[in-house]
């Protein structure tokens, strides 16, 4: 269905509307919402990846079409990965280093910051080790595997006076961001539901997100974050309570330390409840729905690489699909080299948020109470 003038000229204008509508949200004019900062734009963010597996790889293929981030350096154990990585992304041998010498980046005036896409346990480690080298820390989701390393890891990076970004890239999707004007602007009335659906079939039972020492856990580490973080988001406000349980079917894949499924729910202090799943046992979970007396918002995919598809009681959000990451890293150099204040978050202090959240959701399934959260 085509439409409405209105609607478009609402998606083009929205955002610096939402913008200049609530306090609660950073200043910033649609006009500079997705794009490049005007103010630094000969200066790249100069970047390092650290953990070249395939998000790694993700990430340095979405960035050959930034303006303001740069890959500059590698991060890895593996020779092989760095001989390859030096000949695709044109890396020099100055900027390359293993896990027993990258403390030598402080050295290196040539890279800006890390992005660490290392396996979730090493989280913690390999930011303070970058926040050592007085480099700044992009840290892929989740930021730590527990809310006392999230704080650590947030305080050591304050203290050296580098900023500790984390890897949401949905705080900057256009399609997502126009949803957040709307609710932030009444548009939904008042909030009442959330539904979060994160879930696949994982498969190599190798891999490191099914080893408990490595991931922390299991499908709420890797994608239950996301209904998490998008319950926060979408309704706008701070859960104060949580209640779980725990299905587990294959308790062979699915090993002591890491879930197979999680349902949760969220209270929030203005009533909206959240209903989520987390499963690495069911495909087609992808989906985010928000509802309130005047409306509603659906999203379905709503966190994959997109296109992300979304539509609410107007119609369907039309915006051109971006890759993800290419936006992200722009962005985050707009934030580190320009002071830009996101929409949404992406500091350090909003990763640790989630982690308090994912450590009471797993304290409600052990002790089958509803937990507070302060």
């Amino acid at each position: 269905m085509p439409m409405k003038p209105r609607r478009i000229f609402l998606q083009k204008a929205g955002l610096s509307a939402f913008a200049l509508s609530l306090p609660v949200f950073n200043s910033v004019s649609a006009m500079t919402a997705f794009s490049n900062s005007a103010g630094r734009e000969d200066k790249p963010l100069r970047v390092a990846i650290m953990g070249l597996g395939s998000y790694g790889t993700r990430v340095a293929d979405a960035m050959q079409t930034c303006k303001r981030a740069k890959l500059v350096g590698v991060i890895s154990g593996t020779p092989s990965k760095i001989e390859t990585w030096k000949t695709k992304y044109g890396i020099p041998a100055k900027n390359c280093y293993n896990y027993q010498n990258y403390s030598q980046i402080k050295n290196n005036p040539d890279i800006d910051a890390v992005y660490v896409t290392t396996p979730n346990a090493l989280h913690k480690e390999n930011v303070i080790g970058v926040a050592n080298a007085g480099k700044h820390a992009i840290c892929e989701k989740p930021l730590s595997i527990n809310a006392a390393d999230a704080e650590e890891m947030v305080k050591v990076c304050k203290a050296a006076n580098v900023q500790l970004l984390v890897g949401y890239r949905m705080h900057f999707e256009p399609k997502t961001l126009e949803v957040i004007r709307m609710r932030a602007a009444g548009e939904f009335g008042k909030v009442l539901f959330f539904q979060g659906l994160s879930g696949f079939i994982i498969g190599d039972p190798t891999q490191w997100r099914l080893n408990p020492v490595l991931s922390g856990g299991g499908a709420m580490m890797d994608i239950g974050v996301y209904s998490i973080n998008g319950a926060r988001y979408m309704i706008g406000e701070e859960p104060i309570w949580v209640t779980a349980q725990e299905v587990k079917t294959d308790p062979i894949k699915f090993k002591e330390g890491i879930d197979e499924t999680i349902t949760f729910q969220m209270g929030f202090p203005g009533g909206a409840v959240a209903s989520c799943l987390s499963t690495y046992a069911l495909n087609n979970l992808d989906k985010f729905y928000l509802d309130g007396t005047k409306g509603f918002a659906e999203m379905q995919p709503s966190t994959g690489y997109g296109p992300i598809k979304a539509k609410t009681h107007k119609g369907e959000i039309d915006i051109p699909h971006v890759t993800h990451q290419t936006v992200q890293m722009d962005e985050m150099a707009a934030i580190i080299l320009d002071g830009k204040k996101p929409i949404v978050p992406v500091d350090g202090i909003e990763g640790w948020k989630d982690m308090k959240i994912v450590d009471a959701i797993f304290e409600a399934v052990k002790t089958g109470k509803k937990v507070m959260l302060t």
